[in-house]
């Protein structure tokens, strides 16, 4: 009887919660911040948001949380200096999942970008973790292609090994690519056995 009671007590009243990464370049800072903002404001009904304007660089660790349907993501936004990636590697072992965000329109930091992903993606604590890597500024019209960016770092491709992996077209300024990107990555986490959610009670 008390397992059935318990069991109906975490269907009626908590949540599966994942927490996902957001990291990138520190010319990426104001652009994951700002892909951040908009999650928030897609998928919580009841969030106004931040005045995309307003948004400075992050420095540290931004947090933010949304729910689809019974399944909670919450969002860990990792400042991208080059002082603050040697912090990325301390949150891989709570994380079920990792956006990992591309400037699509600088070309001259790609390379930097490629080796700040190949050391991610090489880390044994983020071993079948699943990986969205969004080209975002895609509504700029000179930005690089999917196909120009799966080119440059097409190195990587043999390390990424057994987990999910989707490239996906991104403008976190006018929101295109977002919902998909975050549909992909819930479906991705919740049947990813080999990391488990939290257990949060709803509220």
């Amino acid at each position: 009887m008390y397992t059935l009671l318990s069991g109906l007590y975490k269907y009626m009243f908590q949540r599966d919660e994942y927490c996902v990464l957001i990291l990138g370049l520190d010319n990426a800072g104001k652009t994951v911040k700002t892909f951040l903002e908009q999650t928030k404001t897609r998928f919580n009904k009841n969030y106004k948001g931040m005045s995309l304007s307003k948004i400075t660089t992050t420095v540290g660790l931004n947090i933010g949380t949304i729910d689809v349907g019974k399944t909670r993501l919450m969002f860990w936004d990792l400042g991208g200096q080059e002082e603050l990636q040697s912090l990325w590697d301390k949150y891989y072992a709570e994380s079920h999942g990792v956006i990992y965000v591309i400037d699509s329109t600088d070309e001259e930091r790609l390379s930097e970008s490629k080796r700040a992903f190949e050391k991610m993606i090489t880390s044994e604590a983020l071993e079948g973790v699943p990986i969205l890597v969004l080209a975002n500024k895609q509504d700029v019209e000179t930005c690089l292609s999917i196909p120009d960016i799966k080119t440059a770092f097409s190195d990587c491709i043999n390390k990424i090994g057994k987990r999910d992996c989707l490239t996906q077209a991104c403008s976190a300024l006018t929101g295109k690519g977002v919902n998909e990107g975050i549909e992909w990555m819930v479906k991705c986490v919740v049947r990813n056995i080999h990391r488990p959610p939290r257990k949060k009670d709803i509220t």
